[in-house]
């Protein structure tokens, strides 16, 4: 049986990695032995800023909420605790979206959320 020689699929793998190594600083991007490396911590950071990505999110909303409840004359332990004990279940992004766009519609959930104890 004839010998089966690796260059026509390292060439592949090559090129693949090199192509996702677009735009990257130096030698990183067209030396593969420098570029692969590189392309894989950049995935690897990549798959974490993913799951970073919705960490912060929700600690800017809980902090635009905070703002936002203060202002009404409550915290926001308080009014989310309030807002769960009255049976009204409205997530952290909408209560950040009415604190900014509908602070009229957020001062009354603020009311409601005051009056449970």
């Amino acid at each position: 049986m004839a010998r089966v020689k690796g260059g026509v699929n390292a060439h592949k793998r090559h090129k693949k990695v090199l192509k996702q190594a677009k735009g990257f600083y130096g030698r990183r991007k067209n030396i593969f032995s420098a570029a692969n490396p590189a392309v894989m911590r950049s995935l690897r950071s990549a798959y974490i800023g993913r799951k970073n990505k919705k960490r912060e999110y929700r600690r800017l909303w809980i902090a635009r909420i905070n703002a936002a409840s203060r202002a009404n004359g409550i915290s926001y332990s308080n009014l989310m605790n309030g807002l769960k004990k009255s049976g009204i279940e409205i997530n952290r992004k909408m209560l950040s979206e009415m604190a900014i766009y509908d602070a009229k519609g957020f001062a009354e959930l603020c009311e409601v959320a005051k009056k449970v104890k």
